[in-house]
């Protein structure tokens, strides 16, 4: 048996408990847990099959009650001795994909991220759409290309068009960004025809990941209108390993900014879940931007709501993303076309001036928050390195 030492300071300690998939030479891969340095397998500790799948939906579609069970299984158990071979240290194992994604929706949920987008793309205009202080501005994006952290990113290729271009032309990416996000994942699904409201968020979603939005911004701005991202935003999307449960993140909870004009009745929340969840955007091992989540003017529950106020139906393993992750201050911004203003800032990474990403380039984005009793709990990390376009 081992005991495994927690740190007083660790940020995988009691308060946090995040969730993976992982596996060990020669070993499928199956659902753990992260406790310190540590990754205890719950098909083993727990003697339960639902955590020997290569993905943790099974165990997601198992509901509210049971999250919140085994949240408390899991206490009592690294509270003791744990089986010697549930006990993996955390440089032992391959982490995977965490979820099979069911659906990706992506939305647009920074004031500062948005009203800064449209100063670069509409100087002469408002900055902000005049539906975006009503509803949650979002897209479809496309699940099949949701990849685990450390997954390298190959350029995209598509169309573009310079303003200075008289006619467009096919090749390499040559605006590649990346954008700062929280991603929510759905457990508990809802069936067509059956909105979702605001109230039921805490019983339906089930965690947290860490995401990177990838982004074409030449690809973007030459195909966006009429209908919005299509191939500027498909090629990929990173999600980080941990999955860190909401029942985690009570005492990161936080009032939204305030929202005026106030919203529609179905947007309206009592208790809003905003989320006081601190990122960090490094650039090839260097801090560029620390963006502040508790800053976004819609929340997760107003996201949720919004996407199924139609009747659509949401499944276990939905992923939604709060889209790039701003703050008002310039060292806030969280995609790089902010932050070197369209490129006509750039930016000093390691010594050298920068705008866009360049191939061999890697970024890495982590995040953490306050947990009960002044803990801090970490969200992981999402990291990709950027490689050369197809021939």
């Amino acid at each position: 048996m081992t005991r495994i030492s927690i740190p007083a300071d660790s940020p995988y300690g009691l308060t946090n408990l995040p969730y993976a998939v992982f596996s060990t030479p020669g070993t499928a891969p199956r659902v753990g847990v992260r406790v310190a340095d540590t990754v205890v397998d719950l098909a083993v500790a727990l003697d339960d099959d639902v955590f020997a799948q290569p993905t943790l939906n099974a165990f997601m579609a198992q509901g509210h009650e049971r999250w919140v069970e085994v949240r408390e299984q899991i206490l009592d158990l690294v509270s003791d001795d744990v089986p010697d071979t549930a006990v993996h240290p955390i440089g032992a194992v391959t982490m995977h994909l965490p979820i099979e994604v069911a659906d990706y929706v992506d939305f647009y949920a920074s004031e500062h991220h948005a009203s800064n987008l449209g100063r670069l793309f509409r100087p002469d205009a408002e900055p902000l759409m005049p539906n975006w202080k009503h509803l949650p501005v979002g897209y479809h994006g496309r699940a099949g290309t949701v990849v685990p952290s450390g997954t390298d990113i190959v350029r995209p290729s598509g169309q573009r068009k310079a303003p200075d271009e008289t006619s467009p032309s096919y090749g390499p990416c040559r605006r590649l960004d990346i954008e700062a996000e929280v991603g929510f994942i759905v457990g508990s699904g809802s069936p067509l025809g059956t909105p979702v409201s605001v109230d039921e968020f805490d019983q339906r979603v089930f965690g947290v990941v860490l995401l990177n939005d990838w982004s074409a911004r030449d690809i973007q701005a030459w195909e966006y209108v009429p209908l919005g991202p299509f191939l500027g935003k498909s090629f990929a999307t990173s999600i980080s390993p941990w999955v860190v449960p909401l029942l985690a993140l009570e005492a990161a909870r936080v009032p939204t900014p305030p929202q005026d004009p106030e919203p529609l009745p179905y947007l309206r929340e009592k208790n809003p879940w905003g989320l006081d969840l601190d990122l960090v955007v490094e650039w090839n091992g260097q801090v560029v931007s620390r963006p502040p989540y508790r800053e976004m003017y819609w929340s997760p529950a107003q996201m949720l709501a919004h996407m199924t106020v139609n009747g659509a139906s949401s499944r276990t393993g939905d992923l939604f993303a709060s889209g790039t992750v701003s703050g008002p201050l310039k060292q806030e911004r969280g995609a790089f076309i902010e932050l070197s203003w369209g490129g006509k800032e750039p930016i000093e990474v390691n010594g050298e001036k920068r705008t866009f990403l360049e191939d061999g380039d890697e970024v890495a984005i982590s995040a953490t928050a306050p947990g009960p009793r002044g803990t801090r709990i970490a969200l992981g990390e999402v990291r990709g390195r950027v490689l050369p376009a197809n021939p």
